[in-house]
């Protein structure tokens, strides 16, 4: 749970409508190209919480602290409460606050108190601060946004943040020391950023778990906790004086009783993100004119997402003038006085480091290369500002950066919506003649394998009248065809194994024949020669096979004749007594260049005996 970070997107839940990106006031949020969504880089995050007020779908969220509350509830240490006065604008459905202590403490809490108190504290370290000036001016503040802004965007600024802790860890100090060391401090207040602060705070110091008040409220409700089963209760002492204001502007300035006066005043005051930022930006550059101390405040005291109610601000400031009026009733003085003197000897300084996250300014050719990418002119003064910054210019910046995406100009995504829209009538028109082509192509196909499983079925039946075996075969020797003859020649296994697997179809070609006669199948595959007719003995029978290449080195055919059927004998013989007389034919031609006449005479007897021959053949058939 500590690992995960203070603010994460659902992708389930993300619409990429990159509102996120725009509203980030430090750019922790990027969109490019290669990611589907935003990514928030959280070592450039500040914890301010905007991005999660502002996204609809609700896609953004901050680490959840509910089971780790659970858990310290459950402790058998003691348990002290921290309670931000910020609880009068969020609880403004608790009729009195004293009820809203007791339910505090019926959930297994020992004491509450209000961090008020702290207030108190810092106003007066902040006091002398500024009484004992040595030339330096300070930033003070009691908002962790704004350290985190400081530390990651302004670190020439350390230096000049007053060195004192938020209100919450001060007063974590105030009740290790009232209480113990051993003591669990619950902090429970509007600021989300205060979650990491607690994760790196450290012995008297400590705070165990940060609850925001939306957080608070489900626990209530988990655990049944309501105003009507409760009593009265008070908060614990220490209790605070105007600390109760800090949720205001100037609650703190109220608090230290510093000189508002604008002509005299040496604190000048700035609340909200864009006063903030500005001011900061001014004290960095103008100190030595301004003569100034700056206190400045993001304003998530009353507003952000660690609390819920989205009433009006001037509505919210009334509910906590309203609540320290009402705390100041009862208000002891002297006795307020007497803790002040007791726990100002406490250590409340804290030291600061930089972390510089500011992103080098890209190239002047980046630059011009993202404004002619949004087709702008580079003098442009067309500043719609719908992409959530005030100039192109400065939209090309951080698009040059990596931080934004073309996509998140308004005029360019239209431009491209109108780009997409004509390519996609293009290509809509290109596909349908295609499918047409497609038809076309796909008839014609269907014509050709037709015409060629005709082909095929009139071969077979060729192959089938064949009185020779006929076998084809591949480069492993696995039969790929052979016609029934094939099978009749090979003997009755062969014949048997035909009718379970018609054409011996993936049959070894060695299970038939010897190893001698399957090497002259190989010696074909390998050598791509064909092999002549050659009389083979084969059990009890005499074949002739003549073997040929098909498709080199792959597929090879063989004839296969039975020497002793009868049709097959009677064609031989014919044939053979055909060779023997053309051998002879061919030496008496010879011969005849040496006797002369003679050779005449003897052609003649050949002649008719081959025509006595022919002659008695014919009758017998």
């Amino acid at each position: 749970m500590q690992n995960e970070p203070l603010v994460n997107i659902n992708t389930d839940k993300c619409t990429n409508c990159f509102t996120c990106v725009r509203i980030c006031p430090v750019k922790a949020i990027r969109a490019n190209t290669q990611s589907p969504h935003p990514s928030i880089e959280n070592s450039r995050c500040i914890g301010c919480g905007d991005c999660i007020e502002t996204c609809v779908p609700k896609a953004i969220y901050y680490r959840s602290s509910i089971e780790q509350a659970k858990q310290l509830l459950k402790s058998k240490s003691k348990k002290v409460a921290l309670i931000s006065p910020s609880l009068a604008a969020e609880f403004e459905d608790i009729t009195d606050y004293r009820k809203f202590v007791q339910m505090i403490k019926m959930m297994n809490i020992d004491h509450v108190n209000e961090v008020s108190f702290a207030i108190d504290l810092l106003a007066y370290k902040y006091l002398t601060l500024f009484g004992d000036f040595k030339g330096r001016y300070y930033i003070t503040t009691c908002d962790q946004v704004v350290v985190s802004f400081i530390e990651k965007y302004h670190p020439n600024l350390i230096q000049n943040l007053a060195p004192f802790g938020t209100p919450m860890l001060v007063m974590s100090k105030v009740v290790h020391q009232k209480y113990g060391d051993d003591v669990k401090v619950l902090y429970i207040g509007p600021d989300i950023a205060s979650k990491d602060v607690a994760l790196k705070s450290a012995g008297d110091s400590k705070v165990d778990v940060v609850l925001t008040f939306p957080e608070l409220r489900q626990l209530f409700k988990e655990k049944q906790i309501d105003e009507n089963i409760v009593e009265y209760s008070e908060f614990d002492g220490p209790v605070g004086y105007k600390g109760s204001l800090y949720p205001i502007r100037n609650g703190l300035i109220q608090a230290a009783d510093i000189d508002e006066n604008l002509l005299t005043t040496a604190v000048i005051c700035a609340e909200g993100k864009k006063e903030m930022i500005e001011s900061i930006w001014e004290f960095e550059n103008n100190v030595k004119i301004i003569h100034r101390n700056l206190h400045a405040t993001y304003g998530n005291s009353l507003a952000g997402p660690g609390i819920s109610n989205r009433g009006s601000k001037l509505y919210k400031e009334y509910l906590v003038i309203k609540y320290a009026n009402k705390r100041l009733v009862k208000f002891f003085r002297s006795e307020w006085y007497d803790n002040l003197n007791t726990y100002l000897n406490l250590d409340f300084s804290r030291e600061f480091h930089p972390d510089d996250q500011r992103i080098p300014d890209p190239p002047i050719e980046k630059v011009r290369e993202a404004i002619a990418l949004m087709k702008r002119n580079e003098d442009s003064q067309a500043n719609c500002s719908q992409c959530g910054y005030s100039t192109c210019r400065e939209f090309a910046i951080d698009m040059a950066k990596g931080i934004v995406i073309p996509e998140m100009c308004p005029t360019f995504a239209i431009r491209n919506s109108q780009y997409f829209s004509d390519t996609l009538k293009e290509l809509n028109e290109k596909l349908a003649s295609t499918r047409q082509m497609l038809k076309v192509t796909e008839e014609k196909v269907k014509s050709e394998h037709d015409t060629a499983q005709q082909a095929s079925e009139l071969a077979d039946s060729m192959l089938e009248k064949l009185r020779s075996g006929i076998v084809i075969v591949d480069y492993k020797l696995k039969i790929i065809k052979a016609n029934n003859q094939f099978s009749v020649i090979l003997g009755e296994e062969a014949e048997e194994i035909n009718e379970v697997i018609p054409g011996l179809r993936g049959a070894d070609l060695n299970k038939f024949f010897t190893e001698d006669i399957c090497n002259l199948f190989t010696f074909v595959l390998e050598n791509n020669e064909p092999v002549d007719g050659k009389d083979i003995h084969y059990g009890e029978s005499l074949l002739n096979i003549e073997i040929f290449p098909i498709r080199e080195n792959q597929v090879i055919g063989a004839i296969v004749r039975d020497m002793r059927a009868p049709e097959v004998q009677k064609a031989e013989v014919l044939n053979r007594v055909s060779e023997v007389i053309d051998k002879n034919l061919e030496m008496v031609q010879k011969i005849g260049f040496l006797l002369g006449e003679g050779a005449s005479d003897i052609e003649r007897m050949l002649n008719s005996v081959i025509g006595i021959y022919d002659s008695n053949n014919n009758k017998k058939g």
